[in-house]
């Protein structure tokens, strides 16, 4: 029998209420701010968690599974991204929870299950009723395919959560997308109650069209997010004590390469301010470039070398016989052994990008790094964050290289950085304000024009 009318409508409402449990589990061990965050999330059910690095996001996780499996009797999964399967592997034992595996075939016989978003595909979403996706924010960077198969499989699940450091720091409307994969307000509803545009249409036609908050809307948007998240970059944003979480000093040392060639057509070298002239800027570049994040990095015993291009990388590594890269067509299985081998100290200097290895993975043991800026902030915010983390016992040393004519792109990752922070400040600043969509019902009499 299908549904009635009303039973349609019903599961079209937008609800931000609890769809959870009450915790059945909470370790004595976590810290009070950590016993919260889980508190929260379990009680929710549906839950966005935006915690910085270091906050533990690993074991609220791990909490989080132990008390759906509990409820529900089904197994819990955990999708990560690479390498990081092992650090769920490590937390869990630390607090004795050995219901746990860490699967890469869709082979388990354990109630927690642990595998990377790229191996999704040997997993069915009717065989769990729990899904947590670690470093939710890598998303953006998979292809369309792979991006659709993990929404579609969370959409299928009853209990659905997304952990990240990083809650859309360059584009407020990016949260509709984790709304929306949540159940709660799909991306075009929260566009159009929230957000406009210079072209006043929720369909632009134009390439980069800028959406911003309504004027009126700013203090219901953010009451509204925190509906069905929880934001926090140190533990007083939850009324908590900082002991103990002070970040060591951060240093960045921009280093820039003069580029005496002009872009083509012109007589003089002049900033970048097109994609193609950034291009342009660094093939011209490249080998000055690379020269100067060796140089750099032969000071310190372990660095992380970021680029955004196979042909800095490719310069790099004939520059320096000892590092090693990690390449995008590389077989999953090799990316992860390299990753792990550098975590344990076998590897001293390693070539990635942001887009492959920027995410989820702890290298405390690293207080150096070579950065090569584009626009993402994100890129930046996530490479540092490696190193930049509670437990780090070092000062942090980033090496920024560019030409002079990418002033643009340091001044874009800088103006990004302040967005992002408004953005937390306003998410924690509305943490525990309700949000309700109120209805106006219709009571007026109806009238027709006298020419009827």
């Amino acid at each position: 029998m299908g549904l009635t009318y009303e039973q349609f409508l019903e599961t079209k409402k937008h609800s931000i209420g609890r769809q959870g449990i009450p915790a059945l589990y909470i370790p004595d061990k976590l810290f009070p701010q950590q016993k919260y965050v889980a508190n929260y999330a379990i009680e929710k059910g549906r839950a966005a968690c935006f915690l910085d690095t270091g906050h533990g996001k690993t074991i609220i996780e791990l909490v989080t599974a132990v008390n759906y499996i509990r409820h529900t009797n089904k197994p819990a999964l955990i999708l990560t991204p690479l390498a990081v399967a092992f650090q769920f592997i490590k937390e869990s034992a630390k607090f004795e929870i050995d219901d746990i595996e860490y699967s890469k075939d869709g082979k388990y016989k354990s109630k927690i299950v642990v595998t990377n978003y790229e191996r999704l595909q040997h997993f069915d979403p009717s065989d769990f009723d729990c899904v947590i996706l670690d470093e939710s924010s890598i998303l953006k960077n998979f292809k369309g395919e792979l991006k659709t198969r993990i929404t579609a499989f969370l959409k299928k699940v009853k209990y659905r959560y997304l952990f990240t450091a990083t809650p859309s720091p360059n584009d407020f409307t990016e949260l509709g997308t984790s709304s929306e994969a949540l159940g709660y307000l799909g991306y075009t509803d929260m566009l159009t109650k929230f957000f406009t545009n210079n072209e006043d249409t929720i369909s632009p036609q134009h390439i980069g069209t800028e959406w911003i908050l309504k004027g009126h809307a700013k203090k219901a948007f953010f009451e509204w997010v925190s509906g069905w998240s929880i934001s926090m970059r140190k533990p007083s944003d939850l009324g908590f004590s900082d002991d103990g979480f002070t970040l060591p000093e951060l240093v960045v040392n921009d280093h820039v390469i003069l580029n005496r060639k002009p872009l083509p057509g012109e007589l003089f070298n002049r900033i970048a301010r097109t994609r193609s002239e950034i291009s342009f800027e660094e093939k011209a570049t490249i080998n000055e470039r690379c020269e100067k994040a060796i140089s750099l990095a032969t000071q310190h015993e372990t660095s992380v070398f970021w680029v955004n291009y196979n042909p800095e990388a490719e310069t790099l590594c004939k520059m320096d016989k000892s590092l090693i890269q990690i390449t995008g067509s590389m077989h999953i299985d090799k990316k992860e052994e390299i990753l792990l081998a550098f975590a344990n100290g076998e590897i001293k200097k390693l070539v990635t990008k942001p887009t492959i290895t920027a995410f989820g993975l702890n290298w405390q043991h690293c207080n150096h790094t070579v950065y090569f800026p584009d626009f993402s902030y994100e890129k930046w915010y996530q490479a540092i964050r490696r190193f930049w983390r509670y437990g780090q016992q070092k000062e942090v040393i980033a090496d920024r290289v560019s030409s002079n004519g990418q002033s643009r792109v340091l001044k874009s990752i800088e103006v990004k950085t302040t967005k992002a922070n408004e953005l937390f400040n306003s998410l924690n600043a509305n943490l525990n304000a309700k949000y309700e969509i109120k209805q106006s019902p219709f009571n007026k009499s109806i009238s027709t024009p006298s020419w009827l």
